[in-house]
This record gives structure tokens, C-alpha cells and sequence, in this order.
């Protein structure tokens, strides 16, 4: 195993009868944040649960934490904060009853998980409402509860399972600067999956596309952004013809959307303060500059139409993934 790896895996295999769930997966997860993409049906879940100990698979093995995987998954399991996408509490305990009861499984004594229990919880955003019975919680409470288990016994790794569902988008912003702050300044490596792509590029360094049980992408946040050709973009308040007119006559190739934005193909970053003497040579005024992105959202359709192409997954799971890539990016903005 690489040092810098957290997970490594490989050629794992799960079937459920004649439903292939993991085909052949191999990945490594390092420190930091990763995002965990997939269309529903992927085996996202299956994957977490497989490397926690709790779905057997048929074959693979890796390491998780410096232990040997999968024969030694209890040993991990002690190690991992888990936050299933599904309810988990016993009813008639109060939240910080429920959160204590999860420090205790995880090997605490007594005091110490009360103690961790509220620490966690005041981190979580729980005030008074750790008094209550946990049926009596909203979404965003039941979430936030859910948060504090995984994190009660101090976890070097933290697996959440879609953990923004059923939030407000005040309650999403403090969950994923939560999540920001456990991986920077306490240094835990989180595993994030999800299906909200504007989460994806808040907080992670890197990203994993299963599709179809099969791994179809594994690179940073930051490669997977650079598009195939280095653009710059820029916004013009003023002067955008006389500005594209001076960069053609450089041999330079232009894209214009009306009225302002003015895309400018093959130049580096860079290359801005060329730009930049451009457009004061022929009076335009600049609003903003700033590389070309690749789009996470097409990248992960792209991901999605090949598995159909290839006859692994369904025709309507891409439509789906379109609208689901569409409704993000649109709740994003």
C-alpha cells in the first residue's frame, strides 16, 4: 500500500444473485476530502458497506487505515465515523443519550462518551434540543444527530452517506463547512457520497464516478477541472468587439456570447497580463478574468451516457442523470 493512501482497493467483486453491484473495483483514497458519485443503482452504498465489513464481497482485498482488508473489517469498522443516508437512532433515548450510546459501542467508558457526546454535539449546532427524544426530531435535527455519532469516538476516517438530504440551505452550508474544518484543521480524510454536485466542488479535493458498479473516474477536483483546451474567460463592460478584434489579429481563436463574455481559446492563465495590455490598447474594459472550468456536471453525464453506451446500464439512467446534474446546478445557483 502507498503510504498516502487512507483506502486501496482492489478488483473487488459483489453480486446480489444475477444483479452485478461491484464489477472489478479498484481505487485509493487519500487524505483530505473525496466525493463519492454516482447515479442511484451505482453500488455506492454497497461499496461503503462492503469496505465497513457489513456486505461480504466475493473477491478483492486492499488496505484501510494501515489494516489489511477485508480480513481485518472489524478492526476498521473501530476506526470509521459512519453516517448512513437511512435513520439509525433508538427511540425513547434522548439525542445526547443516543450520541453517548454510540460513543459506549465504539469501546468509551461511560463519562468519557457523555463528555464526547456534548462536545460533538455543541460542534454539530445542538443546543437544547439534545435533551429531546430523538423521535420527536425534524430531518435536519435526525442529520445533524446523525453527524455527531460519527464523529463521537474521535475517527481518523469519516464515511457520510448523502449527509446534506433533508437540509435547509443554511443547515447544508454548516454541514459542509463542518465538513471543511474536520479535514483541514483536524486532519480526518472523509469519504463523501452524494449526489449533490455543487457539495462535490465545495469541499473536496478529489472525486471517485462509480457507475454501474465500475469505477469510471478516479482524479483530483482540480484535474478533472482543466478542460482539454486551456481557455481564458472573460467578462468586457465595454469595448468587447474592438477587444476580440485584437486578440484574432494575434492568430488567437474567440468565442463570443453576447452581450459581455468574450472566451479566448488556448491561452494559459498566464497569459492574462497579455490580455490585460489588449484591452487597454484598444479601450475595453475588463469585469472579470478567470480560467476556463471543465463542468463536474458533464463530466459526470459523460460518465453516465458511456456506461449506457456499453450496454452496462439502462438508457433512462442517463436521462435521469441529466435532470439530476441539471436540478444541482441549478439549486447551485
Amino acid at each position: 500500500m502507498s503510504d498516502a493512501a487512507v483506502i486501496e482497493l482492489n478488483d473487488v467483486y459483489k453480486r446480489y444473485g444475477q444483479r452485478l453491484a461491484l464489477g472489478g473495483v479498484s481505487l485509493r483514497i487519500e487524505p483530505g476530502v473525496t466525493g463519492l458519485l454516482g447515479p442511484n443503482g451505482s453500488g455506492k452504498s454497497t461499496l461503503i458497506k462492503s469496505l465497513m465489513g457489513l456486505v461480504a464481497t466475493e473477491s478483492g482485498d486492499g488496505h484501510v487505515l494501515g489494516h489489511p482488508w477485508p480480513r481485518s473489517a472489524r478492526a476498521i469498522r473501530d476506526l470509521v465515523g459512519y453516517l448512513p443516508e437511512d435513520d439509525c437512532y433508538v427511540a425513547g433515548l434522548q439525542g445526547v443519550e443516543s450520541v453517548q450510546l454510540g460513543g459506549r459501542l465504539s469501546g468509551l467508558p461511560r463519562l468519557e462518551a457523555l463528555r464526547r457526546a456534548h462536545e460533538v454535539m455543541d460542534f454539530c449546532d445542538i443546543g437544547q434540543e439534545r435533551y429531546r427524544q430523538v423521535e420527536t426530531y425534524s430531518t435536519g435535527m435526525r442529520q445533524k444527530l446523525k453527524f455527531a455519532q460519527a464523529l463521537v469516538h474521535d475517527p481518523p476516517l469519516i464515511i457520510l452517506d448523502e449527509p446534506t438530504t433533508g437540509l435547509d440551505p443554511g443547515q447544508r452550508e454548516a454541514l459542509l463547512n463542518r465538513i471543511g474544518v474536520l479535514a483541514k484543521k483536524f486532519g480526518k480524510t472523509i469519504l463523501l457520497s452524494t449526489h449533490i454536485l455543487p457539495d462535490v466542488r465545495q469541499v473536496c479535493d478529489a472525486v471517485v464516478i462509480l457507475v454501474a458498479g465500475r469505477v469510471r473516474l478516479s482524479a483530483s477536483l482540480e484535474s478533472m477541472s482543466r478542460p482539454a483546451t486551456p481557455e481564458l474567460n472573460l467578462w468586457v463592460e465595454e469595448g468587447v468587439e474592438r477587444l476580440e478584434a485584437r486578440v484574432q489579429a494575434e492568430g488567437i481563436a474567440t468565442t463570443r456570447r453576447p452581450p459581455y463574455e468574450l472566451r479566448i481559446v488556448g491561452l494559459e492563465p498566464e497569459d492574462a497580463p497579455r490580455v490585460w495590455g489588449w484591452a487597454n490598447e484598444v479601450g475595453a474594459a475588463i469585469r472579470k478574468l478567470e480560467p476556463a472550468r471543465a463542468s463536474l456536471e458533464q463530466t459526470f453525464v459523460d460518465a453516465v451516457r458511456e456506461a449506457a453506451a456499453s450496454g452496462e446500464l439502462e438508457p433512462r439512467a442517463l436521462e435521469s442523470s441529466k435532470l439530476a446534474a441539471a436540478e444541482v446546478s441549478h439549486a447551485d445557483h
